[in-house]
């Protein structure tokens, strides 16, 4: 072959690799973002008057006390909390507090009503999809009837103005929680919480294995819950490894899930876990699954065992929602004690009173007072004020929500209850009910207590002059 062949094909051969070099790789599709939030909240608060209260005794909600206090709230936060020299904006609605008290407003971490409605009828029980031991996909939220008269006597009779609307307890995965602001609205969303995150409703022990056992499935054991749950979340972790790698490189966008959608969402550390859970050998076991997997329990529920692992709770950061003497029911529940939940707290874990009831719902004070009392009579130094934060400030830990509201803070929601008497009294009752700053409840006016379209239709009821 000719030299000038040769110099051809080199020729050739050099522009066929600088060409294959430079080549532009092929681009991916820029990956999609999912609505994390299809159903907003709409919730607006109801207008208000700047208003102080005068004189009364205060319960900050995380532990402090102020005697002959004031309160100020204005715009629907708290404005300031001190003594009697704290200034008061020209023209505040003054209300004379002495001899009464005033707290943050109750919140309850674990409630179904809306998806267990009164009347309790079976049209209206819409709390547990109970088709699989695991339905993460459905969400509380849309089985929530904000017409539920048990809202209002929760917010007049207990001083509510924030709950969790759990699923019931039938599955090991249970579906979303939503955390509802306890005032009057047509829709869901326009009760529901600005900006708290979801919840993930969780089970061990008896129910999901009761359920599904008497079906003929799996679990019918506490092995089988175990078992179950373990390998639903080896299939969330690799949903998840999926929509990394696509939210990273783009490309084709893998195929949806809503049950894995909210599984992942727990393992990205945006949904919390609300786990119900009796004895404290299988909360033990829970820990050690959310190890396993990567995710923290926010709160076990029901708790009847916790006192016996709240050296675990504390070290965990988990904490524990619990009754004040409500056992035995059932074999998990037997080994109760009455001392539960002041043990707890004295461990230095995050004690919560919560109902899971709608009449439990309107005296969760008196509740916290039988819990303190009997605190007391084993020998725990515990102030009325300290109790105070299993109602307020550790339930708004639970829920995310603690720097929004909770305690009697500058800044925060005005959520706020003024009692006529010592809240730990079994004869005290909210007098006056503020949420954001708006009364939405005074005992000395008809006018102001929340009637529900519902009730307006039913003779006795809804017949304020």
């Amino acid at each position: 072959m000719s030299n000038k062949w040769v110099t051809a094909a080199i020729a050739a051969v050099s522009f066929c690799i600088s060409g294959c070099a430079t080549e532009a790789p092929k681009k991916l599709a820029p990956p999609v973002r999912i609505n994390q939030d299809p159903y907003p909240s709409t919730y607006h608060r109801y207008p208000g008057a700047v208003t102080a209260i005068l004189g009364a005794t205060v319960f900050d909600g995380e532990g402090g006390r102020v005697d002959n206090g004031t309160v100020v709230l204005a715009d629907g936060v708290v404005q300031a909390v001190g003594g009697p020299d704290t200034p008061i904006p020209a023209g505040a609605y003054q209300i004379d507090g002495a001899g009464k008290y005033v707290t943050p407003g109750v919140i309850d971490v674990h409630s179904h009503l809306g998806d267990y409605p009164s009347p309790g009828t079976q049209s209206q029980s819409d709390g547990n999809e109970a088709t699989s031991p695991v339905r993460p996909e459905v969400w509380a939220e849309h089985s929530v009837w904000p017409q539920d008269p048990g809202f209002s006597r929760a917010l007049m009779n207990g001083g509510i103005t924030t709950l969790q609307i759990l699923p019931g307890s039938a599955n090991l995965f249970g579906g979303r929680s939503v955390t509802l602001k306890n005032v009057p609205a047509r829709t869901m969303q326009g009760m529901k919480f600005p900006g708290a995150p979801y919840g993930l409703k969780m089970a061990c022990g008896e129910n999901p294995k009761r359920v599904y056992g008497s079906k003929g499935q799996m679990p019918q054991t506490r092995m089988g819950n175990i078992a179950v749950t373990r390998a639903t979340w080896i299939k969330a972790q690799a949903y998840k490894r999926k929509w990394d790698k696509y939210n990273k490189i783009g490309g084709d966008m893998p195929e949806r899930d809503l049950a894995m959608d909210t599984l992942m969402g727990v393992l990205n550390g945006q949904i919390l876990v609300h786990n119900h859970c009796y004895r404290a050998d299988e909360m033990a076991i829970m820990l050690d699954v959310a190890k396993e997997f990567g995710y923290k329990i926010t709160a076990f529920h029901h708790a009847v065992e916790a006192y016996k692992i709240a050296d675990l709770l504390a070290a965990n950061g988990t904490c524990a929602a619990m009754w004040a003497d409500w056992w035995g029911f059932k074999m998990e529940a037997y080994d109760g004690i009455k001392e539960n939940i002041p043990l707890v707290d004295k461990a230095g874990a995050c004690a919560i009173v919560h109902s899971d009831d709608p009449n439990g719902i309107q005296r969760l004070n008196q509740e916290a007072a039988k819990a303190l009392a009997d605190g007391r009579r084993m020998g725990l130094n515990i102030s009325e004020e300290h109790a105070w934060t299993w109602l307020s400030y550790n339930p708004a830990k639970a829920l995310g929500i603690a720097d929004k509201t909770g305690s009697l803070k500058a800044g925060k929601m005005a959520d706020v209850v003024l009692w006529n008497a010592n809240p730990f009294s079994t004869y005290a009752r909210p007098e006056r009910v503020w949420i954001d700053g708006a009364l939405m409840y005074f005992s000395g006016n008809p006018h102001l207590r929340p009637v529900s379209d519902f009730e307006l239709g039913q003779p006795g009821e809804g017949d304020v002059k």
